[in-house]
C-alpha cells in the first residue's frame, strides 16, 4: 500500500473521505423538509414512515442516524490508508441490506429500517461499488520507465 508524504492522501483515503462525507451529507438531508418528501411521517423506525430523501427513497430518522454514523467514520478512518480500505470494504454491509430489502415484505414489520425499491438498488450499488473501490485502489501501480 502507498505510504502517505507531507499529508498527501492516497486514492484509498481521498475515496473514503468523499464516501464519508457523502453519507453525512446525505444523512443531514435526511432532517430536511422539502429535500425530504412527506416529512412530517418521519417515524424513527417503522415501515409506516413514506418519508422520502429526494422524493424517491424511503428514510426514517434511525436510517438518516446510520448514514450520518458512517460518513462520520468514512471522515475518520481516512486518516490512514489501511484503515480507509477497511472503512470501504466494510461498506460492502450495504449488499447485506440489498439482499434484506429484496426478501422482507415492505408492507410488514420486519421492513423497521425502512427501504423500498430505490434503496434497495442504491444499497447495491453502494456495497459493489465500496468493495471495489478498497479492492482496486488497493492495487499497487506499475511505475513507467
Amino acid at each position: 500500500m502507498a505510504s502517505t508524504s507531507r499529508g498527501s492522501r492516497t486514492p484509498l483515503q481521498k475515496a473514503a473521505a468523499v464516501g464519508g462525507a457523502v453519507f453525512l451529507l446525505v444523512g443531514l438531508l435526511g432532517f430536511v423538509p422539502g429535500v425530504t418528501t412527506d416529512y412530517d411521517t418521519l417515524d424513527f423506525a417503522a415501515h409506516h414512515s413514506e418519508a422520502r430523501l429526494l422524493g424517491l427513497f424511503q428514510v426514517s430518522i434511525l436510517h438518516n442516524l446510520v448514514h450520518l454514523l458512517f460518513g462520520v467514520a468514512g471522515l475518520t478512518l481516512a486518516s490512514s490508508a489501511s484503515a480507509a480500505r477497511s472503512y470501504l470494504i466494510v461498506g460492502g454491509v450495504y449488499l447485506v441490506l440489498w439482499l434484506y430489502g429484496l426478501l422482507i415484505d415492505h408492507n410488514s414489520a420486519a421492513n423497521f429500517v425502512p427501504v423500498n425499491r430505490a434503496d434497495n438498488w442504491l444499497h447495491f450499488a453502494l456495497g459493489v461499488a465500496m468493495i471495489a473501490l478498497g479492492t482496486l485502489l488497493t492495487r499497487p501501480t506499475r511505475m513507467r520507465a
